[in-house]
């Protein structure tokens, strides 16, 4: 039975197309990448690097490789981390969006239209800002529960 799930397994993926598995494997780098990196070890090791470099200072006289060292190294850490933490950020929003719309969804007397908000225009938003801000005045002034006011 497992010969036969990995063979199935194959292929699946011998017809997934090019990007869809460059997708995915990123994406799996991306997330072992920054459990791993946004540890208390990494910070450590960075600190070392930069102690290290710090205390070498002297020996290469402070001179302007020494100093190039270490920019270069930032700026090229920096880099890559900027796309490591936006694919991270991205997949956890989408998770959010979608658990909120199954709730939105469940709940009984929700506004369905609520439902892919992430979507709609800044025009949009703000309007339905005001309509919630109305709502929270109103609850305010009544004392109701904000639950149960139809917005305006």
């Amino acid at each position: 039975m497992r010969a036969t799930q990995t063979e199935k397994l194959k292929e699946h993926e011998e017809q997934r197309d090019f990007f869809c598995v460059v997708s995915d494997a990123f994406r799996v780098f991306a997330r072992r990448s920054s459990a791993i990196l946004g540890s208390a070890w990494a910070f450590t090791g960075a600190l070392f690097i930069i102690v290290v470099w710090a205390v070498t200072g002297p020996t290469f006289h402070f001179s302007d490789t020494w100093q190039l060292i270490i920019n270069t190294g930032t700026t090229i850490v920096t880099f890559l981390m900027v796309f490591l933490i936006q694919n991270t950020q991205n997949r956890d929003a989408k998770a959010v969006h979608l658990k909120l719309d199954e709730i939105i969804r469940a709940v009984k007397g929700a506004r369905n239209e609520l439902v892919d908000l992430e979507n709609l225009s800044d025009e949009d938003l703000k309007k339905l800002e005001g309509q919630f801000k109305r709502l929270r005045e109103r609850a305010e002034l009544d004392g109701t529960n904000m639950r149960h006011v139809e917005p305006a």
